[in-house]
């Protein structure tokens, strides 16, 4: 990585959902592939590897001290696991650091409530996993019910498959709008879900209620005093 190159970085901790990483990596570093200004690199505490909430296990290509001033920052979701790191005091502090100079700080699914932990998003708008949208008050965050969220250098995407519109977004945003159309039809991103499109009125918020509760508890279990914050915005 060259001091010209501008590093978008992706953050690995154990236990996070794959998709809500690799989908964004793969549309920007497509765009690095075509713009040698970019960079994409994927970091964490040490190179080792981690495990996520699948079978897949996946390696940083850098520490986090390897990269102290990225251009951008995506921080993944995922569930109990992604609660936990909401107290990691060396995740926090980096992603504190990196959003000095950041360009921009994003996140996917329930990597907003990490950001949120930091405390960059007080005062912000902000989504997450629609089953914890909510929460995101006891952040200090506005909740929005939106597939992203953009709010300055902060822009928040909702659950999993919505990384991969952020990530098109922020190719629309730092290199046009061709380019970003132009990536969409390299990963042929066009969903066409056997069930259509999802009735956002009739969500089966009670069928996933007790996945929810369980989430909070387990993941926050040793921290009774942020759970009680989110608790306080169900």
């Amino acid at each position: 990585m060259t001091d010209e190159q501008k590093a978008l970085a992706f953050v690995v901790y154990p236990g996070l959902t794959p998709l809500d990483l690799v989908g964004p990596l793969q549309v920007l570093s497509a765009l690095a592939q075509m713009d040698a200004g970019y960079r994409t690199v994927v970091v964490g505490a040490s190179t080792d590897t981690v495990g996520t909430d699948t079978p897949l296990r996946v390696a940083p290509s850098h520490t986090f001290d390897e990269v102290p001033a990225p251009y951008a920052v995506l921080v993944p979701g995922g569930t109990v696991p992604t609660l936990r790191a909401m107290a990691d005091e060396r995740l926090l502090a980096w992603l504190r650091t990196a959003a000095e100079g950041a360009e921009l700080m994003t996140s996917v699914c329930t990597g907003s409530l990490i950001l949120g932990a930091a405390g960059l998003l007080e005062g912000k708008q902000a989504t997450t996993h629609w089953m914890l949208r909510d929460v995101l008050a006891g952040l200090g965050a506005t909740p929005v019910a939106r597939r992203w969220v953009e709010d300055g250098s902060v822009i928040t995407a909702a659950g999993v498959s919505a990384g991969i519109d952020l990530a098109l977004h922020l190719v629309e945003r730092l290199a046009g709008r061709q380019v970003a159309t132009n990536i969409q039809f390299a990963i042929e991103y066009d969903p066409e879900p056997p069930q259509g499109a999802l009735d956002w009125a009739n969500q089966p918020y009670g069928d996933l209620k007790p996945l929810r509760e369980h989430t909070l508890r387990q993941g926050l279990a040793e921290h009774p005093e942020l759970l009680g914050r989110l608790l306080a915005h169900t």
